[in-house]
């Protein structure tokens, strides 16, 4: 793939043009596009250096004054040049570096050994939402409390697939998948296995399932802002590195 043109798709159609998902609305403030919702997130921006301090200072005023928390996404081939420095400036925190990697649907889906006795279910109800709580806490060694209601108003949404992967009947690992509509990106997140299960290729179906049901849906391109542990099993299945990406988080 060309990696120049693949990030310029994604700017252009999931983050200067993002789909409005269900609970959450946009909204332009000067030259700053925010997600607002039960989570709120700076999409995307247009100011030059010369604007940036500004405009961080006014988006850190602005969280800060109604109490809610935000994040801000910089991916490295982001401008203006020392945004992140404006962020650090502005008392925005830095969440780990992770890798923008993506895959290409066209020729198929990420194959690779993966463990006897594993089931991936898809999450339709209570009991399996239970499940992806539990076993998401056991992968990051904590519970996330927006997750439970905001996934559970949308278990019937048809862009979202939600997963639980069970080995020999018991719960181990989960992740999810975005599907914005009419869009050639599907993303993956929150894929993760509970310690005592890792290294048996369980995030390696996971990721599968979901990739194969990305295609299906006519998605050419599967991505993921991967951990440096997860990064090296993408790489193995095809996935290409084609940026760093951080996060940077005002508290409430």
């Amino acid at each position: 793939m060309d990696r120049g043109d693949v990030l310029a798709l994604f700017d252009g159609t999931m983050r200067a043009g993002p789909w409005v998902e269900a609970g959450t609305r946009l909204e332009w403030a000067g030259e700053v596009l925010r997600r607002r919702g039960a989570r709120n997130f700076i999409e995307w921006w247009s100011f030059d250096a010369a604007g940036a301090r500004a405009a961080v200072e006014g988006e850190a005023a602005h969280f800060r004054a109604i109490g809610e928390r935000v994040e801000w996404k910089v991916y490295s081939h982001d401008r203006p040049a020392g945004l992140e420095g404006e962020l650090a400036r502005a008392g925005f925190e830095p969440d780990a570096q992770e890798t923008f990697m993506v895959f290409d649907l066209e020729g198929g889906t990420p194959s690779g050994p993966t463990a006897e006795g594993v089931e991936i279910r898809r999450v339709a109800d209570a009991a399996g939402l239970a499940d992806l709580m539990a076993t998401n806490a056991a992968a990051f060694g904590r519970e996330q409390a927006w997750m439970a209601a905001e996934l559970k108003a949308r278990l019937t949404d048809p862009t979202l697939g939600l997963y639980v992967a069970a080995l020999e009947g018991r719960p181990v690992a989960s992740g999810r998948l975005e599907m914005a509509p009419q869009r050639a990106f599907a993303g993956l997140y929150g894929g993760g296995v509970a310690p005592a299960y890792r290294g048996k290729g369980i995030y390696r179906a996971l990721v599968a399932a979901r990739a194969q049901e990305a295609r299906r849906r006519g998605c050419r391109y599967l991505t993921v802002d991967a951990a440096d542990t997860s990064a090296p099993i993408l790489s193995r299945l095809g996935f290409a590195a084609l940026a760093r990406v951080r996060g940077w988080v005002l508290g409430a």
